[in-house]
């Protein structure tokens, strides 16, 4: 990643840049290529603008709604502020709780709230705050937490104690990033402006707060001046919703925009060799694999474990990797589980051998391949999905592809209405255990089906305070979803991002494996 975020897009000769693509070309013909517009100069001197990458719903304007995805962080941690969360070189940094500590049998926790935290219309953080935020919440997971959790009291406004009914050595990373319930929102406001009123107009204790969104287009944030860690260096915030990757890299160079997420492939080698912009690539904990909806029943071609094994034999991911990420994807060979996670099980390493994967098709009664249906995927990722649907393709799995804007694919997805293949990229929060709860035990969120004997280890885990003893449990289980290729593993991608001219600190990788820009408090632009 170093020499990427390091070359700037210079020439080598200081001259006419030798690495044009036919892209390039044709854009140099529009005016849209080359080195970065002067139109950058133009722009607001105090606003920083963003190319998004997907739609923006309201609902991601709410934590009490979060799913089990990293993407609604975007917006979280602009908008709002957790009690507890994720931040440079602290995976669980007090924030809205200034601290906090437990009981030694581990069924209380007791947090202090910050003193001087406020909400954008003045009104102070309580403790009725955090105890409403956590009663209101009904995002992922959300079923475990109300299970686990006895009660939330509030001995007095700077003071919260959470009771669970039995120890749960987890509570901390579900409640501080695996979902939304410790984010906080004003009691008081939004009883009064109800759910969807919050939406329209959301409030809450972040460093920037609501301006105006106008739904497929843009969301207009203003810096919130006192906030508790420091005043945003940066005055305005625009996030311009851009689906199209090439058009996001056109604004960049135009300076229409300042940050463009998500540009890939020679898309990526433009922005890397265009003077004046920077390229920025993160290995996040978004780990992208092929699921088998249908493995659980016994009609399916993919309930037999080698048509699965097939699958992922047929993929070639180190050259999937190279054309799409500039072989910056990490290929660990983990379905769903990154390698910077706690309890972390590192598989054998994935291979790619197509005639292994058309005997294997060949022994479970397909040696003319088989029809696949749809391959359903998140539209921002298509690409990678294409490359995977060509490999399968090579060895006589017939998939169509089914590219479904973000916001719809997840609601798809956790709606269980998709079959055959889904690829999923699950990039939220917590550890391996968090990933079993969302992915792979019955109930889970994302699960279609699941396995008894892996469920009934999930029970075990969570109570084992022990943590070599956890350790050994969690290892086994990961073992077990490798072993019944319950997902064909892709990558833990690289995020590759544009950057221009005018930023002076993108806050990319600060947190690590966070995809987005964060903290917003610490962006800043050159000259401001």
């Amino acid at each position: 990643m170093g020499p990427l975020a390091s070359r700037g897009g210079q020439t080598p000769t200081g001259g006419v840049n030798p690495y044009l693509t036919r892209r390039e070309t044709f854009l140099l013909g529009l005016g849209l290529a080359g080195g970065a517009s002067s139109a950058a100069m133009a722009a607001p001197p105090e606003q920083l603008t963003y190319g998004v990458h997907v739609s923006l719903p309201p609902a991601w304007f709410d934590p009490a709604e979060t799913t089990g995805l990293i993407t609604p962080f975007m917006l979280l941690y602009a908008l709002h502020d957790g009690m507890v969360k994720a931040m440079p070189g602290q995976l669980q940094a007090a924030s809205l709780a200034e601290s906090w500590s437990t009981t030694e049998d581990g069924l209380t926790y007791d947090f202090v709230l910050r003193k001087g935290a406020l909400f954008h219309n003045g009104d102070a953080v309580t403790a009725e705050d955090v105890k409403f935020s956590f009663e209101r919440y009904h995002g992922s997971d959300h079923s475990l937490l109300k299970q686990r959790v006895e009660v939330v009291e509030t001995p007095d406004p700077q003071h919260v104690r959470t009771k669970l009914k039995q120890p749960w050595p987890d509570f901390l990373t579900f409640y501080a990033g695996a979902t939304g319930a410790g984010w906080i929102v004003p009691r008081k406001y939004v009883e009064k402006v109800g759910d969807d009123g919050f939406k329209k107009a959301p409030i809450g204790a972040g460093p920037y707060k609501f301006v105006s969104f106008t739904p497929g287009i843009e969301l207009v944030l203003e810096a919130f001046e006192p906030y508790w860690r420091n005043a945003p260096r940066v005055k305005r915030l625009v996030l311009k919703v851009i689906p199209d990757e090439s058009t996001r890299l056109a604004a960049l160079k135009r300076g229409e925009i300042d940050i463009a997420y998500s540009i890939r492939g020679e898309l990526a080698e433009e922005l890397l060799h265009t003077p004046g912009l920077s390229l920025k690539a993160v290995v996040v904990q978004g780990t992208f694999c092929v699921y088998f909806a249908d493995q659980w029943d016994p009609k399916s071609p993919w309930h037999d474990p080698r048509v699965r094994r097939a699958a992922s034999l047929a993929i070639d991911r180190t050259t999937i990797n190279q054309a799409l990420t500039m072989g910056q994807s990490r290929i660990t060979g983990s379905s769903v589980f990154p390698d910077t996670f706690e309890f972390y099980w590192q598989p054998p390493a994935p291979i790619h051998d197509p005639a292994e994967a058309k005997r294997l098709l060949a022994a479970a009664g397909f040696p003319n391949g088989l029809d696949a249906g749809f391959y359903f995927c998140d539209s921002s990722y298509s690409n990678i999905a294409e490359a995977v649907v060509n490999n399968l393709r090579e060895v006589g799995i017939r998939a169509k592809l089914r590219p479904i804007e973000r916001a719809g694919f997840i609601k798809g997805f956790t709606d269980k209405t998709y079959k055959n293949l889904i690829q999923a990229g699950p990039g939220a929060f917590g550890n391996v255990a968090t990933r079993l709860e969302s992915l792979v035990v019955s109930g889970g969120p994302f699960t279609y089906g699941s396995y008894p004997d892996i469920d009934a280890l999930f029970p075990q885990q969570a109570a084992e305070l022990d943590h070599g003893r956890r350790t050994a449990i969690l290892h086994k289980m990961q073992q077990m979803v490798h072993e019944r290729t319950m997902f064909a593993p892709i990558w833990q991608l690289a995020f590759i991002n544009g950057i221009g001219p005018r930023v002076a600190e993108s806050s990319f990788g600060r947190i690590p494996g966070f995809p987005y820009t964060a903290p917003y408090e610490e962006l800043a632009l050159k000259g401001a």
